[in-house]
């Protein structure tokens, strides 16, 4: 293996290290816990950690469904039509 590549990975590991000794003293600094949303550095930590939600397509109504559904809400804005009439 070269020497400068290893200079070079070293570097960054370092770098990395850093970045991780931050995010954690920051951590520590903020001991209450706060409301709302977390701060854009706490986001971007977490993001690279993975996210956790499942992926995939989402399953959709058919055809014959949805016009049930249409037909059913249909009744529903007539019903309340007709008792604030």
């Amino acid at each position: 293996m070269n020497i400068i590549t290893m200079l070079a990975e070293l570097r960054s590991e370092r770098e990395r290290l850093a970045e991780a000794i931050l995010v954690l003293e920051r951590l520590a600094a903020g001991g209450q816990r706060r409301r709302g949303r977390p701060p854009k550095w706490m986001a971007a930590s977490a993001a690279s950690a993975g996210n956790n939600r499942p992926t995939g397509k989402r399953r959709s109504f058919s055809a014959a469904t949805r016009a049930k559904m249409a037909e059913a809400q249909r009744k529903r804005w007539a019903a309340r039509k007709k008792a604030a009439a």
